[in-house]
């Protein structure tokens, strides 16, 4: 089984907005934000038998998908899609939302962005959304890497300092989107150091060396069997991400570099996402 756990909805102007989209078209001028929901079901589970769809509360950035938007979606298709919510930890009823979500929404967990919401992730209000998801078995998706978003700072960015959540709340199963780049190596430490913390593949096919050399140093620190498959669409699709990982394998970079077992890109592809995050 393939399971996507790295998915978006949500449209342009709605909750997508214009600031954020100027923004993103200053790196990518190409770029086409936002899907509507029938594109995201036809288009997103083309080659996957399940996905993570997520809501995203980061009104800094201008990106607001609601999570009663999300729950309606997967509600629609229960055997397929997953629904993660999404709270902004700056929200005085942050918590309240979360168990809202949870109790009455049916979503599985909850994606948090600190460098989009502008939260400090060792600060209070981070903390205690930690502790409500911990408490109500929640795993955390958590964008903690670069993006071209000016909504927050760079500074709040790194992975390593989820290794501080980590040890804070140890039971919290956490995973580090996109490998936290372009720290991968920071967030391959910290998925090594705690049982829980897992990172995802998405969005790396789109710098073939920075995928590689992230793959290079999660096996030789152990820690490959912790890497999940996803694509961040609507920005790359299932295949894309497949095709982009195979790439990388075997003397993809010439005789006498590091390679890699195309059987570890395999593996990525097919694992048990859901039931290693406790929402299967």
């Amino acid at each position: 089984m393939i399971v996507d756990i790295h998915t978006h909805v949500g449209e342009h102007p709605e909750h997508i907005g214009e600031g954020f989209a100027a923004q993103a078209r200053e790196a990518w001028p190409e770029i086409r934000l936002g899907r509507t929901l029938e594109e995201h079901r036809r288009e997103a589970l083309d080659g996957v038998d399940r996905a993570v769809v997520l809501a995203f509360d980061a009104p800094a950035a201008g990106f607001v998908v609601p999570n009663d938007y999300v729950a309606a979606y997967v509600a629609g298709d229960p055997e397929r899609l997953i629904g993660f919510g999404s709270v902004d930890p700056s929200r005085a009823d942050a918590v309240d939302e979360l168990e809202r979500m949870s109790q009455d929404l049916g979503l599985r967990g909850c994606k948090l962005g600190p460098i989009y919401q502008d939260v400090d992730p060792l600060g209070a209000e981070f903390a205690r959304v930690c502790a409500a998801l911990e408490r109500l078995e929640l795993p955390l998706l958590i964008h903690q890497g670069t993006t071209f978003s000016r909504a927050g700072s760079l500074l709040r960015a790194q992975p390593i300092l989820l290794d501080e959540v980590a040890l804070r709340h140890p039971r919290l199963r956490i995973v580090i989107a996109h490998m936290g780049h372009p720290w991968f190596e920071e967030a391959i430490q910290v998925v090594r150091r705690h049982p829980h913390v897992y990172a995802d593949v998405s969005a790396l096919v789109s710098r073939r060396w920075l995928l590689y050399q992230a793959l290079v140093a999660a096996v030789e620190y152990g820690v490959a069997h912790k890497l999940l498959f996803g694509t961040d669409y609507p920005f790359f699709t299932a295949r894309q991400t497949i095709d982009g990982l195979r790439s990388v394998t075997g003397e993809a970079f010439g005789a006498g570099m590091p390679v890699i077992d195309p059987q570890i890109v395999e593996d990525i592809v097919v694992r048990p996402s859901l039931e290693l995050l406790g929402v299967a």
